[in-house]
């Protein structure tokens, strides 16, 4: 089915008393010239389909090992882009674990001193190993959003690129501290029950394909107050990822939690902290 297709019907689907914030979106994959054009663009599609507030990282253009330079200019056409739409975006500060000082030094510009409220992780560097500790320890100080991409391939991850069991390794550091597992893993029935105990680890579910049942099993096996809608704009459209939360056989509640309610309660310190409304 085409997304033109699919629109209308995801349309009447929806029920205006949901709030709906989407966890995870790109500038990447999207029509524009600038930063600016490309939020506003994810922002039209968005209002399409009900969605209130996007949080956004990574840039343009990027890479799977950035640089120092590389991830600074990435976040800055994340600040260019949320300066724009400071009320329906928020930004996510993208560090790499190989470089440390640097990217605490990231951590300060844009979150501590600047507008961000999040920390997003790529496939750099597996997140089990020490060398992200110090960057986890300054996040939770900053109170700032975790997430860390992580995937099952049955192809074989890329070099660097963390699973749903290397995530659990760092969560145990880390007990009191929240991180989202980006993706669940891909593979979510594996993802799901790899991060199923431990109880600091909530699930994106974003950018795999719409199949029936991983929202149930999420709700089933973590509780709604540890699942999150996300889409993986543009990479993936908006339609299909809310498919799997409109579509799936919970109960309303149940949906507004995952649509809206996890992810507040984990941005609620931070948005307090810098005096933001939401």
């Amino acid at each position: 089915m085409r997304e033109s297709d699919l629109l209308p019907r995801m349309q009447k689907l929806m029920n205006p008393k949901f709030r709906i914030w989407d966890l995870h979106c790109h500038l990447s994959g999207v029509p524009g010239l600038t930063p600016e054009e490309r939020l506003g663009q994810l922002l039209r599609y968005a209002d399409r389909v009900g969605i209130e507030r996007l949080c956004v990282y990574m840039g343009m253009k990027w890479s799977q090992d950035p640089s120092p330079d590389d991830f600074r200019k990435q976040n800055d056409e994340v600040l260019r882009a949320i300066a724009k739409h400071p009320d329906r975006a928020f930004g996510f500060v993208t560090l790499n674990p190989k470089h440390v000082p640097e990217s605490l030094a990231e951590l300060e510009r844009c979150v501590a001193n600047g507008p961000m409220v999040g920390v997003k992780l790529w496939v750099a560097k597996r997140c089990d190993g020490p060398e992200i500790d110090p960057l986890i320890a300054r996040a939770a100080e900053l109170k700032a959003v975790i997430f860390q991409h992580t995937w099952f391939k049955t192809t074989a991850n890329y070099p660097g690129e963390s699973t749903p069991d290397d995530l659990v390794a760092l969560a145990k550091r880390f007990p009191k501290v929240p991180i989202i597992c980006g993706h669940t893993g891909g593979t979510w029935e594996l993802g799901i029950r790899a991060i199923r105990d431990q109880k600091n680890l909530f699930a994106d579910l974003a950018g795999s394909d719409p199949t029936a049942g991983i929202t149930e099993m999420a709700v089933r096996e973590l509780g709604a107050e540890r699942v999150i809608y996300g889409s993986d704009c543009g990479g993936r459209s908006f339609a299909s990822q809310l498919a799997k939360v409109h579509g799936a056989a919970i109960t309303e509640a149940q949906k507004q939690q995952i649509f809206h309610g996890t992810l507040r309660s984990l941005m609620n310190p931070i948005l307090q902290a810098k005096g933001i409304q939401a």
